[in-house]
This record gives C-alpha cells, sequence and structure tokens, in this order.
C-alpha cells in the first residue's frame, strides 16, 4: 500500500470515528427532544460540583412524593397478547361524586340540567350530549341501576401513568377513574409484535385502550384524558372504535396533543437545524436503540447535559419545583432507549383530524396546551378545538409540555370543570389545592 494511499485511510478512520462520536451525541440528544418528556433539575449549576449534583438528585428522588400513588391493579390482553397494567381508583359513595348515571341516563345530580351540555366554564363553546351517551341502552344491570362515570387517563410518550400524579391525587375518592401504562412504558409489558419485528403504530396503541376499557371499565359512561401521545391513543380508539365513543364517551380532554403533521414542528430549531435533524434521526435512532446498553451507560454519565436539555423540551417556565422536575427526569429515565427508537417512526405518519372531527364533534371536550410547548406547539391545539364544535380551548401562560406537572392546579382545574360540565362530578366537590406541589404530601 502506497503511503499516500495509507495516510487517506487513516484519515477516513479519524474522519469515520469522529463522525460516529458526534452522530452518538447528536442522536442521544434528538431522541431526547424527540421525546420532548422529561425535565431538568434545579440543581445542575455549572457552579455546583457533579458529586454536589448528584447527591442532590438522590436527595430529590428520597424525599419527593410524586409517583408514589398506586390503585387497584389490573391486567388488561392486549390483541397480540401484550400485558397491559392499569390501575383503579374508585370513586366517592353518596359523596361529593355525581358520576352515577340510571340506565335511561338521566344524572343523579338535579343540580345540572340534563342533556343541556352547558359548560359551567367560561370559553366553553356549546354543544354536547346527554350524560351516558344517546343510546340509553341498558347494561344488564337492571332497571334503576347506577352507572359510575369512568374517567380514563391516558400518558404520553417516555412517561408513565405516574405523569398524572397531581390529577390523579386531586381526583381520588371524588371520581371513579382508570390511569394505565401504554404498552412498553410503566409496569406494562414490552409489546409483543413489536418484539417480533412489527412497526409500533397509533394504531396499535387504539387498540390497547379499547382492551384496557373493556378490562377495567366495561359498561358506563367515559371521560377520556389524554397527555401527547395518549391523545392520539384516543383519536385512534375512535377511529377504530367509532360506536365506542359515540355509545359511552360524554367527556374528552386532549392536553398537549395534535392530530397529526408532527413531521414539520421545528422543536424551536432554526430550520436549517430542523432540516438535518428530520434527514439523520430516523437512522440514528435505529443505531442507538441496537446499542442500549452502552447508550444508557452514556445517559448515566451525562446526567447533568441529559437534564439540561430535557428541561427546555418540557418546562415553559424557569422557576420550576425541583422535585416535580426530577420526578419528571426520572420518567424518561426510565424509558430504555429502545422503546424511544421503537415509538418514534410512529409520530410521522399519525394522522387523525378526519376521525377526530367525525367521531368527536358532539363530544365535550377540553382542549389545553402550554403556551410554550415545543413539542406539540398549542398551534396544534388551536386546530384540534377547530374541529370539536364542543370544545372549549384553554392555552396555559408560562407552560411547556408537561403541563399537567408544570401547572397542576390549572389543568386539574379545567378537569373538574369538564367533569361537572358533563355530570361526572358535583359542582360542589372539592379538589381545591389537593395535588399541588405547594401541598406537602400530596
Amino acid at each position: 500500500m502506497s503511503e499516500s494511499t495509507s495516510a487517506n485511510v487513516a484519515q477516513a478512520a479519524a474522519a469515520g470515528a469522529n463522525w460516529r462520536r458526534a452522530s452518538g451525541f447528536a442522536g442521544a440528544a434528538i431522541g431526547v427532544l424527540a421525546a420532548g418528556a422529561a425535565a431538568g433539575v434545579a440543581v445542575e449549576r455549572l457552579t455546583v460540583g457533579r458529586g454536589m449534583r448528584k447527591k442532590a438528585r438522590l436527595a430529590l428522588d428520597a424525599s419527593g412524593p410524586y409517583g408514589s400513588l398506586r390503585g387497584t391493579p389490573g391486567r388488561a390482553t392486549a390483541d397480540d397478547g401484550t400485558g397491559i397494567h392499569y390501575e383503579i381508583d374508585e370513586g366517592g359513595e353518596g359523596g361529593e361524586a355525581a358520576g352515577a348515571y340510571g340506565v335511561d341516563g338521566a344524572e343523579a345530580d338535579e343540580s345540572h340540567e340534563a342533556g343541556s351540555g352547558t359548560p359551567r366554564s367560561k370559553g366553553a363553546r356549546g354543544g354536547g350530549r346527554r350524560p351516558g351517551g344517546d343510546s340509553g341502552r341498558d347494561s344488564g344491570r337492571g332497571r334503576g341501576a347506577v352507572q359510575p362515570v369512568t374517567a380514563v387517563f391516558s400518558h404520553g410518550y417516555c412517561l408513565s401513568q405516574d405523569s398524572w400524579h397531581f390529577q390523579r391525587a386531586a381526583l381520588r375518592g371524588v371520581v371513579r377513574t382508570v390511569h394505565w401504562d401504554q404498552r412498553s412504558h410503566g409496569r406494562s409489558e414490552r409489546g409483543r409484535a413489536q418484539a417480533e419485528g412489527a412497526p409500533l403504530t397509533i394504531d396499535q396503541l387504539g387498540r390497547d385502550l379499547k382492551a384496557v376499557i373493556d378490562a377495567a371499565a366495561p359498561e358506563g359512561p367515559l371521560v377520556l384524558v389524554g397527555h401527547s401521545m395518549g391523545g392520539m391513543t384516543m383519536m385512534a380508539l375512535g377511529d377504530q372504535f367509532p360506536d365506542l365513543v359515540r355509545d359511552r364517551v360524554v367527556g374528552a380532554a386532549f392536553v398537549g396533543t395534535s392530530c397529526g403533521k408532527l413531521g414539520e414542528v421545528s422543536f424551536g430549531l432554526p430550520v436549517a437545524g430542523v432540516n438535518a435533524v428530520r434527514r439523520v434521526l430516523p437512522g440514528v435512532l435505529k443505531a442507538l436503540g441496537s446499542q442500549t446498553e452502552l447508550v444508557e451507560r452514556g445517559r448515566r454519565a451525562t446526567a447533568d447535559l441529559f437534564a439540561g436539555l430535557v428541561k427546555r423540551y418540557s418546562f415553559g417556565s424557569k422557576d420550576v419545583d425541583p422535585g416535580v422536575a426530577r420526578f419528571a427526569e426520572r420518567l424518561i429515565e426510565g424509558t430504555p432507549i429502545d422503546v424511544v427508537a421503537e415509538f418514534y417512526p410512529a409520530f410521522t405518519d399519525h394522522d387523525k383530524a378526519d376521525a377526530l372531527a367525525t367521531v368527536f364533534a358532539e363530544v365535550p371536550a377540553l382542549v389545553l396546551a402550554g403556551e410554550n410547548d415545543l413539542v406539540t406547539p398549542s398551534a396544534h391545539s388551536q386546530i384540534i378545538a377547530d374541529l370539536l364544535p364542543a370544545a372549549e380551548l384553554v392555552i396555559v401562560p408560562d407552560a411547556g409540555h408537561l403541563v399537567m406537572l408544570e401547572h397542576p392546579e390549572a389543568v386539574t382545574g379545567r378537569l373538574a370543570e369538564l367533569l361537572v360540565r358533563v355530570g361526572a362530578l358535583r359542582a360542589a366537590a372539592n379538589v381545591g389545592l389537593y395535588g399541588s406541589p405547594a401541598q406537602p404530601g400530596s
């Protein structure tokens, strides 16, 4: 081999090594950015030593109560055999929860005009349906029996059911709720179809939600609540099971989500930057997903960089409770990189605008987003609200993608208004400050 050829080979090898290092770093950053579902901690100041920052994270983990709420566990089985973990929190009995209807659809709380659809929150836009669905069908419990309203909460990408901690704390004992972990997230089983090479689709998640409903709330009125990917899951459910939505869904809340065109989101990057991200992202994520152990070690070694990066894409305000921020960071830390890689392509293909407008058109709805959301921008929520005549649009100032953790009282208050609006909750029910970061032990 000639001297010049050897030099060229050496240069090419060096360039390849540099590219691999650069693409590995960029890939990890892009993967976290795309997830948009974690947060940094307020103790990552460069003036504080790495050892001290690590101790601070451990202290926050030990003292923070977030994510500690548990309900009655259950297991649903998806159509590919995947085990889906869910938990049920039962509502009150004769107390603050309205949440009960006769089989003919008449509401137990006489203070709310049945079938009026009159919103209790300012800015809600008319419409609505008879509580419990128009069919008023007898579900087999006998004439005069009551059916509790069940609120089913679906979480977002790289999170778990615990991301609804504050809303769950506020509604415990007030309304019956179901919280579940999407496949490959939280306590649910890794997707069996994906283990066999099948691509993950949002439609599959919609079928998973149907399995959870069949197992945890097989009858009675439903209020569906979804954040980010969870909202997309609700749309996929409606697209594939429209009769279920028409017959049983009396309310819906779409939080920080989108009905399509996610491939056009810029993540706050300049045009050249986002175009470069879109070109390399699929290949980078695929490569990262095949090197799980190596990547996970890298994530742990660069915890401070990781925290600062993801904080930007999760919160819109500078003053975030450190315990809440660390809690959100732990959620994404618990999502393996191969799951991040496995789910990401599904978002580019997501397009449920037509199904949303057709199936959810008459459902009283809350559409809520953070004003500074860089992952699913508030403009996407505006599109959803425009498609739903019975929707109330709420844009929360100084909030990012994880609005339910960043401004829990605002989100919980609007959800409570929706529950009152559809007759699932009495207007006098006290959700107050429960679940606020300012409430110790919440």
